[in-house]
């Protein structure tokens, strides 16, 4: 596993972990099996998916609402069944449910773009029925975290935050969040310091530069997503052979 050691804080070693953001796209087409295969086998402990309905209701990976930029077919999936989005890519975009099979007991981090109330009952109740939620967590904003939270009140949750003003308490009472899920520019130390005081983890998305990663760390982040699964792990084995800073 790529989890390595970042320095000791308090007398305790943190980790952090490595995301592959939709598989390992830099080498492998976004929200494939082989994309997420490539990401595990070069050291993420998680990957990223981006999950939606096709027309019959069957959970698939896919970040668009149409197949033009990654598939060439400027249609969209929410007018195609699952048998039509199979021929059309050639059985390139899975369903959810291969997915978790893929995996393995590497855990599955899942977006929801352009979430309803019945996708999220669709998806929550798909990882239920495979016996995976406890490998699982999900991230959005937070309408769809809050329809996560209904459908699941033990799902783990990472409600994504644009802002540098904190959310309101009485959505982090709602949503009950393990992570707040903040663009890499957004974060520091300030940030990260307030958030772990208020009993949650911070995770950070894409970074990709090793520059902003060693940054990252040292803010003391306890998650980042990148599209560089490889770099990261790499930025993480220096850091944990350095040691804690003197």
């Amino acid at each position: 596993m790529a989890r390595a050691l970042s320095p000791v804080e308090n007398g305790l070693v943190r980790t952090v972990s490595v995301v592959g953001h939709r598989g390992d796209p830099y080498r492998v087409r976004e929200n494939t099996l082989p994309s997420l295969r490539s990401a595990v086998e070069r050291g993420a402990d998680a990957v990223e998916v981006d999950v939606r309905l096709t027309r019959d209701g069957v959970p698939v990976l896919l970040h668009d609402a149409t197949l033009k930029r990654l598939w060439g077919h400027d249609r969209p999936l929410s007018g195609l069944t699952r048998a039509q989005v199979e021929e059309l890519t050639r059985g390139g975009v899975p369903p959810l449910r291969d997915a978790l099979l893929d995996v393995g007991a590497h855990r599955l981090l899942i977006d929801l773009p352009g979430a309803t109330e019945e996708s999220v009952r669709a998806v929550v109740g798909l990882v239920r029925d495979c016996g995976a939620a406890e490998r699982v967590y999900y991230c959005a904003g937070p309408a769809t975290m809050l329809a996560v939270r209904n459908e699941d009140p033990a799902a783990e949750t990472a409600l994504t935050w644009t802002s540098l003003a904190p959310p309101r308490p009485v959505l982090i009472d709602a949503v009950r969040p393990r992570f707040l899920n903040y663009r890499f520019g957004l974060v520091g130390r300030e940030l990260v310091d307030r958030v772990h005081k208020d009993g949650m983890l911070v995770s950070a998305w894409t970074a990709d530069t090793r520059r902003t990663m060693r940054r990252l760390i040292r803010s003391g982040v306890d998650s980042v997503t990148t599209n560089r699964v490889d770099a990261l792990a790499s930025v993480l084995r220096d850091n944990s052979l350095a040691g804690p800073p003197s």
